[in-house]
């Protein structure tokens, strides 16, 4: 039976850049391995994103996953709330909670507060939950700490309501931050959003003047200013990839979201030391754990976030060197694992959705995609890239059809 590797560069594909000419990061990065995917493989686009709705990181992976995020997206909290092991109640709202960095004007700067250490974080973290926790007497909240700018809110059940409109912070760097403070979609989710503008006007007041911000603001660093919360839900009900698939996985990812997703769907999660979701994280460790674990499950799904935080920063030099770490580094070893193992492997490759340099935020257009078979032959495309793609055999897939594919299943199985 044929295994099955999924590589996916988060963020990775963009839209011409004036810059390049017209052309874009993929175009013109040296990758030599992921054009011999392409080149021996099939290739296609992929809509990750269902017409209508939010084209974060959530929905796109989920959809590259094989599931329905139709049915299955309720929040991105709630799936980072499962990579923790937090026990929610069926009607908890849980939600992300950026530290970011505002300027002086009150205009989001950038939305991972200079991409804070993890160690200054859970300070913050720990503090706000002292003080913001026993603030809120009878509408009961806790603060749980995560990894660098990401963390996590969950509102008890017995008051909150996850019906709030909420604005990704990534989405709005230089934006007014008042102006994007949640707001109700419903009657019954008032006092929820009413609370959680509560929750942003106080942490401001907080953490102004926190030690560790202090400290960060002397060495010229961006300091965590306030909190953002954004896209709440509650417990989503998702059949695992042996229900859906019959098959056993394992997910490698840097990312909270990522590996609540990977465990809501019953896929084992490994930690690798050193992953970042930045441009320094540890792609050889990445690149093995994935070559150990594809020896004892069906599928392995490895996650790299560092093209997509380029994407978010604007910065096209990093994000080219990102794609090119990710050839050099991770794909180019599992290729060559691969082959000593001798092991029959699928080998897919595809960002979840584009992120654009020039505009710094998400795009919901289809991404491209490359999958090898070892047994069946390839089209002829001979280059990733979001135009090349086009020619590929594979057209343009919508729902489950990657992900099948990229295991190995036909539609009818």
């Amino acid at each position: 039976m044929t295994k099955s590797i999924i590589i996916l560069g988060d963020g990775m594909s963009d839209h011409p850049v004036a810059a390049l000419d017209g052309k874009t990061p993929l175009m013109v990065a040296d990758k030599p391995n992921i054009d011999h995917i392409a080149k021996m493989g099939k290739t296609g686009l992929f809509a990750t994103i269902p017409e209508g709705m939010s084209n974060g990181s959530a929905v796109a992976n989920l959809s590259v996953l094989g599931y329905d995020p139709r049915v299955c997206f309720r929040g991105r909290g709630v799936l980072e709330a499962a990579s923790m092991r937090i026990a929610l109640k069926p009607a908890d709202v849980a939600m992300r909670c950026n530290l970011l960095t505002l300027d002086a004007e009150g205009r989001i700067k950038n939305h991972s507060a200079g991409h804070i250490s993890n160690e200054e974080a859970h300070v913050i973290i720990s503090d706000l939950q002292k003080q913001l926790g026993q603030e809120m007497g009878p509408t009961p909240l806790k603060f749980y700490p995560g990894v660098s700018y990401r963390h996590l809110l969950v509102l008890d059940e017995s008051w909150a309501n996850p019906n709030v409109a909420c604005a990704p912070p990534h989405d709005f760097v230089g934006a007014d931050a008042v102006g994007l403070y949640p707001k109700a979609n419903s009657p019954a989710a008032k006092t929820t959003a009413a609370k959680l503008v509560e929750l942003h006007e106080r942490s401001r007041e907080i953490l102004n003047n926190h030690p560790v911000n202090l400290a960060r603001v002397a060495k010229g660093k961006d300091p965590a200013n306030s909190i953002w919360t954004w896209s709440p839900g509650t417990r989503p009900q998702m059949a695992t990839l042996q229900e859906k698939f019959n098959k056993t996985g394992a997910v490698i990812s840097a990312v909270d979201l990522v590996q609540g997703l990977g465990v809501l769907a019953g896929m084992e999660k490994i930690i690798v030391d050193g992953a970042t979701g930045l441009h320094d994280t540890n792609y050889e460790g990445k690149a093995a754990a994935a070559l150990k674990a594809i020896q004892r499950h069906d599928v392995v799904y490895v996650h790299v976030e560092a093209t997509d935080e380029a994407g978010h920063e604007k910065d096209l030099a990093l994000k080219i060197k990102c794609i090119e770490y990710l050839d050099k580094r991770l794909v180019g070893p599992i290729l060559d694992g691969v082959k000593k193992l001798g092991l029959d492997v699928t080998i897919s490759i595809l960002p979840d959705h584009p992120t654009p340099v020039e505009k710094g935020a998400h795009a919901s257009d289809p991404v491209p995609f490359a999958i090898w078979n070892p047994f069946e032959a390839g089209d002829e495309v001979a280059r990733y890239d979001e135009q090349s793609v086009r020619k590929g055999a594979l057209g343009l897939l919508s729902g489950d059809a990657f992900f099948r594919l990229a295991i190995n299943m036909k539609q009818s199985d």
